[in-house]
Formats: structure tokens, sequence, C-alpha cells
């Protein structure tokens, strides 16, 4: 059941990139972080309350709660990156980027949690690097070289954060129900989001916002906490080398929605180079 969960997360994620892309577009980054993560707050309390886990939170050990806060700030850090990376450059050059954190993420749950080295798994991890490989474009120009490095820059460090989340996170949810375990950690990012954002003093372009804008970053809120939802359920009864790349199969979404909404085209070698990355993924669920 738990791949179900990974797939129904993955799907989740890839609707969130264009929601939130649409959702950013005339404000800050780190603004629309913050307020989305406040939606997912909200979000994931209420499933909290609604499946009666709550008293269930002071039983939580220290070490769990430990490793929750550091998935936290770890998915914080990340989030700035990613969503920055977006703002600055196009999807279909963030997003493969960020979908790199599933090779990380595999090293990491075989050396650190002892999860099993196959040669099943080696393949997939080389198909999926090689697919990533060929979905990062040239350059187009002089005019958007700076921006697609920057982009490159900012989708890299998310995916570095994004493959410690799940480790982290992993660890913290073995003795937690996965929705408090979510809920935990949502605060924590809510927290550290609003600290960046009053320390660079953009909280006040909320009032510049249009209705656009906030409905597209309210929507992109809460499949972010549907995703988050279905995510940790299946981390916390799988495999995170497997349930790590199903999830980040989101990719096929987000392209094919980059693809309709901003007429963002892939070429020859990019779909060369998806298809390597999704029949990589694929080879961990057989």
């Amino acid at each position: 059941m738990w791949v179900v969960y990974a797939f129904c997360a993955a799907l989740f994620a890839g609707i969130t990139s264009i929601l939130a892309k649409i959702g950013i577009q005339k404000i800050d980054s780190n603004l629309a972080t913050a307020l989305r993560t406040g939606i997912v707050v909200l979000f994931a309390w209420i499933v909290v309350f609604v499946g009666d886990v709550q008293h269930s939170l002071l039983d939580i050990s220290s070490k769990s709660l430990l490793f929750l806060v550091l998935s936290g700030i770890t998915t914080g850090a990340s989030w700035m990156f990613y969503f920055r990376a977006l703002q600055v450059g196009n999807v279909n050059v963030v997003v493969p980027i960020d979908k790199s954190s599933t090779v990380l993420t595999m090293l990491l749950a075989i050396l650190l949690l002892g999860e099993s080295f196959t040669l099943l798994k080696v393949s997939s991890m080389i198909l999926i690097g090689i697919g990533t490989y060929l979905m990062i474009p040239k350059k187009d120009g002089a005019a958007s070289a700076s921006n697609q490095r920057q982009s490159i820059l900012y989708a890299g460090l998310s995916a570095i954060f994004a493959a410690l989340t799940a480790i982290l996170g992993k660890v913290g949810i073995e003795d937690v129900d996965s929705n408090l375990g979510t809920a935990i950690r949502t605060i924590v990012i809510l927290i550290l989001a609003w600290l960046i954002v009053f320390a660079t003093k953009k909280q006040g372009e909320m009032k510049q916002m249009d209705k656009k804008s906030w409905t597209f970053i309210t929507l992109s809120g809460l499949a972010t906490g549907l995703s988050w939802l279905f995510y940790f359920r299946a981390l916390k009864e799988g495999q995170a080398s497997i349930v790590v790349p199903i999830d980040k199969l989101s990719i096929l979404v987000t392209v094919l929605f980059a693809y309709f909404v901003f007429k963002e085209k892939l070429s020859v070698k990019s779909c060369i180079g998806l298809i390597l990355l999704t029949s990589g993924t694929l080879l961990l669920v057989l």
C-alpha cells in the first residue's frame, strides 16, 4: 500500500510546482514560501485532529522530536532554494535538477539507514543520474545565461537539502504517527520561513498581492499538504530508497503541465533524459 501512497505524493508534488510557479510570478519567493507553509500547517493539523492523534504528542521521544525538527529545517531550506530557482528559471530546468536528490537520498539510505544495496538499485541510480543530466538544457543566449546559472545553483542546493530531509524524516517518524510528524515539521518550516521574510523585510509585499497570487499560493499549499501526508505515510511504511524515487515521478506531471500552461517544450535530448529518469524510477517498483 505504501507504493500507492508514494505515487499519490508524486501526483500532488507535480501539481504543486505548477501552481507555485504561477503564484510567485509577482511576489518575493521567500514570502510566497512562508504564506504557502501557513496553508500547509493549517491543513496538516486539521488532519491530525480529524484523525484524533493529537493525544500522542506528549508520547514523542526526544530523539524523534529532534529529527522531526531537523527535517523541518532542511525542508525549509530546500523550499527556499527551490522556489527561488522556479522564480528565476524555467520549470523544465529547475525540476530535473531538484529531482537529482533521488540518487543522493538512495545512497544515504543505504549508507545511514542500512537499506539493501542491490544491482537493481545501482542500475536505477545510473539511469536516473544520466536522465537528470540530459534534462539540463544548454544556455540559450547571453541574456538568460545569468538567470539559468542562478536557477541551476538554487535547484542544486534544493536537491541536497531535500535528500537530507528524506533521511531525517524517515528516522523522525519511525515511532510517530506520520500525520502528526508532518504537522510538527510544518511548524518548524513556518517559523523558519517567516524569520527569513522579516529578516529580508519582505512582509510589506503582502499588501501588493493580487487575487490571482493569493489563489494559486493557497492551492499550491493545499497540494503540498496532500503530497506530504502521502509522502511521509509511504516513508513510514516503506523503504526510503524506493519511496523517494517514486515521489520524484512528479516530474512527469510537472513537465506535462509546463507544456500546456507555460508552453515550455522539451528538446529531443531532454525527452531522452526524461525517459531514462522515469525508467530508472520504475525499475525500483519491480
